[in-house]
């Protein structure tokens, strides 16, 4: 979730019409919130011959996302379709991605194109002020989930599917405006999204022929903004987003999803560049 309290709605733009070339997709956090989102909008722009990877900690919260993705791309379409129950915390979930797309070229042939989105994440604790985080294993844990997992996880598939040609891969990051204000008591999530999104930036400067992205979705309407506006310790800042919420200036997570998918079909942003949905 992006926290920034912006208002207004950017103008809506047309659709391109260009669709994905055959493709092996891994959406992490494809359980709720933006991730689902994605997966059912990302769905039926896909041809027949692609993969698409759903990867969340919650298997039933996966089921009925597959339920939906079913529904927006039916399997008559040629769309393969994976569930990936995984804590990417830890070096078992990471396993259980890679043995999930292990089998992608050999069963579906060598895709056009590797699109990886890194949206699996955490708000973390925003009862807490700096001064309040005494614990290292409480920081230590959450940069598990929130950064080194993003970090392995795009490590690992970008060996497992090397550069050659006719090999288009793309890296989406999730950030948010976080990445690069401050939020009083939000130390973790704006520490956690300020140190990917520079992996990202200097993964695009190592690996040019790679297409990175840094995405911030804006202010959804999601359980982790509900979460924002009960628990954020800064009351200045839980007022605010409060008050987004009663005045409905949350943004649809499906149209965020629609504004992404746009952006990567295009094509045309700078790689590593930090891309704000109210971008026009």
């Amino acid at each position: 979730m992006d926290g920034a309290p912006r208002v207004g709605e950017p103008e809506p733009e047309p659709e391109p019409e260009l669709v994905l070339g055959s493709s092996l997709c891994i959406i992490t956090g494809a359980s709720r919130g933006l991730g689902r989102s994605l997966a059912v909008v990302l769905a039926p722009r896909l041809p027949a011959g692609s993969h698409l990877v759903l990867v969340a900690r919650c298997g039933q919260r996966l089921r009925e996302v597959e339920r939906r993705v079913r529904e927006a791309a039916p399997p008559a379409g040629g769309l393969r379709l994976s569930r990936v129950e995984a804590d990417l915390s830890g070096e078992e979930g990471l396993r259980r991605v890679l043995g999930a797309v292990s089998g992608s070229q050999e069963l579906d042939g060598a895709p056009e194109r590797l699109l990886l989105v890194n949206n699996a994440g955490s708000l973390g604790d925003v009862t807490k002020f700096v001064v309040d985080f005494t614990k290292p294993s409480e920081v230590t844990d959450y940069l598990a989930l929130n950064f080194t997992s993003s970090m392995c996880l795009t490590a690992s598939l970008l060996k497992a599917f090397p550069k050659r040609e006719n090999l288009h891969r793309v890296v989406v990051n999730i950030s948010s405006l976080c990445a690069i204000q401050p939020f009083k008591s939000w130390s973790l999530y704006c520490s956690g999204k300020a140190a990917r999104e520079m992996m990202f930036r200097v993964l695009a400067a190592e690996e040019p022929d790679v297409r990175v992205l840094n995405y911030a979705p804006g202010p959804l309407d999601t359980d982790m903004q509900k979460q924002a506006r009960s628990e954020t310790a800064d009351h200045e800042l839980r007022q605010t987003f409060a008050t987004m919420h009663q005045e409905g200036q949350l943004i649809d997570c499906e149209d965020s999803a629609r504004k992404l998918v746009n952006i990567l079909l295009r094509d045309e942003f700078q790689s590593g560049a930090h891309i704000d949905y109210y971008d026009q």
